[in-house]
């Protein structure tokens, strides 16, 4: 099944999961609660920390750079890098660079 992305509305949240600023995404969400978002943070932005608890996420950065930070851990995000939030874990996304953190993201229902 093909997405378009360039085809669906872009809806901004505020204070993402007590986040700072706003979130812009195009999202599809299926029947069964899986995610697959196009999103981005402008500068100062960010996604408040929050766990997956009956989930994963897979995060990669197309532009920008930011921080992400887990259980433990603080790491600095480029273009071309990739994360993994494990079922249970928890984690936060912060756009502390001067330009929009764009992103591709797949959150897939577990068991």
């Amino acid at each position: 099944m093909k997405i378009e992305f360039d085809k669906i509305s872009e809806t901004v949240i505020k204070n993402f999961n007590g986040g700072e600023k706003e979130i812009a995404a195009k999202m599809y969400i299926d029947e069964a609660g899986n995610k697959i978002m196009h999103g981005r943070l402008i500068p100062g932005a960010s996604i408040g920390m929050h766990r997956h608890e009956v989930n994963c996420e897979m995060l990669y950065v197309l532009s920008g750079a930011g921080r992400i930070k887990g259980e433990g851990s603080d790491e600095i995000l480029v273009a071309g890098d990739c994360t993994y939030c494990p079922k249970g874990q928890s984690h936060s996304l912060i756009n502390d660079g001067s330009e929009d953190l764009v992103f591709f993201a797949v959150v897939p229902m577990q068991k």
